[in-house]
């Protein structure tokens, strides 16, 4: 089974973190199984870019993001060629290294009310 390496990050996984990932999971479906609480503002449906993750290693292990992911990430802050979103990203059958970026654009929550 392949491991996901989740780096370091202040506020979802201060300690960083190693799972073992069945494919074809998500990566945010395998960081909320293991306490990692990334920010999800859709719900996981491809709507927002709170998710927006960096794949540090294994990128080319992933299926490629399709039109309206990739159109989700132009939006995404700190954006880079290894760019995804965590709820389109599923695990193949390599080992992947996942970063949290340290900020995201959360409209929902940002929103005056």
């Amino acid at each position: 089974m392949p491991q996901v390496i989740f780096l370091p990050h202040e506020k979802f996984c201060p300690e960083g973190m190693v799972v073992e990932a069945e494919p074809g999971t998500s990566i945010l479906e395998l960081a909320h199984a293991h306490h990692i609480e990334m920010e999800s503002a859709c719900g996981g449906v491809c709507a927002c870019t709170t998710c927006h993750c960096i794949i540090r290693e294994g990128f080319d292990s992933l299926e490629e993001a399709d039109e309206l992911e990739e159109d989700f990430l132009d939006r995404a802050w700190g954006l880079e060629a290894q760019s995804r979103l965590a709820c389109q990203a599923r695990v193949g059958h390599e080992d992947l290294t996942v970063e949290i970026p340290k900020y995201s654009l959360n409209h929902a929550a940002e929103a005056p009310h």
